[in-house]
């Protein structure tokens, strides 16, 4: 049996994304991102599933942080419509509620609900592990922000239904593997992300990823990083709609590497296009 892991606990979105992915699977809890994936690179477990945005909410920072650090490959991706709930105690009603605690993502999505009805907001770590809150607080005028199967899991009410700021709202993730798997190159869209850092020269930037239009590639993603506390060196991240045994690709690589310092670039994986 497959093992998944995912951060947070029980009924969290990553724990939703896991089963929808790797149905049948074993699912790990983890507290945090950086543990989920130590546990892929250690061997314990075969794949993690990590959010890395939200079309609402933004990126999830620190998972870009961790990448260029883990020995770690992108296998695949999948986006998640993601409904939230506010979650109370049994016999709590909607007007009770003053608090609500969730992850600061969900609570970003959320943010105009909780204006709507006066509530004041509190960070966690997890949107299941609010609902953990919920039950040991044992008050009826605090709730949790998570999903319908957190409700189920924990025993809680829902007392407002798809309270997200947006009807869109949608997270997507990255599945991650010790082993660089590369699809067959066939008809289909595909995603490659790599890291890289420029030399520093003038336009290096500009230049190292020319090779990129000129060969007719689309980059989808490019985010940078300060490099060890650092404010003059930054590496970046790229996703780019591309296959890496297509010409266009190789010759593209090849202008980057060009413009990149010596070993500093990694290819962290290539997968087929989800719809979105």
């Amino acid at each position: 049996m497959l093992k998944i892991t995912y951060q947070g606990v029980q009924g969290a979105y990553s724990h939703i994304a896991a089963k929808n992915v790797f149905p049948e699977a074993e699912y790990l809890a983890c507290e945090t991102f950086e543990i989920a994936m130590e546990k892929v690179q250690e061997g314990e477990a075969d794949y993690a599933m990590i959010p890395v945005e939200n079309s609402n909410a933004g990126r999830v920072s620190d998972v870009y942080f961790l990448l260029p650090k883990m020995n770690l490959f992108i296998v695949d991706e999948y986006y998640l419509r993601v409904e939230h709930q506010l979650l109370g105690l049994k016999g709590a009603k909607l007007d009770d509620i003053v608090l609500a605690s969730s992850h600061p993502q969900a609570l970003a999505q959320c943010s105009e609900f909780l204006k709507r009805h006066h509530i004041r907001s509190e960070a966690r770590i997890d949107t299941a592990k609010s609902c953990e809150d919920v039950l040991r607080w044992n008050d009826k005028a605090k709730a949790a922000i998570a999903s319908k199967l957190a409700a189920e899991i924990y025993g809680l009410d829902i007392l407002a239904s798809n309270i997200e700021n947006a009807n869109n709202n949608t997270t997507r993730f990255l599945v991650l593997s010790r082993e660089h798997i590369v699809p067959l190159l066939q008809n289909e869209k595909y995603m490659t992300s790599f890291i890289f850092t420029v030399k520093s020269i003038p336009a290096a930037l500009y230049k190292a990823l020319g090779g990129f239009a000129t060969n007719g590639i689309n980059i989808h993603k490019l985010e940078s990083y300060l490099l060890n506390g650092r404010f003059v060196s930054a590496q970046f991240y790229v996703e780019a709609e591309c296959h890496p045994e297509t010409q266009a690709f190789k010759n593209a690589f090849e202008e980057l590497r060009f413009f990149s310092e010596e070993k500093a670039i990694k290819i962290l994986g290539t997968y087929q296009q989800k719809q979105k």
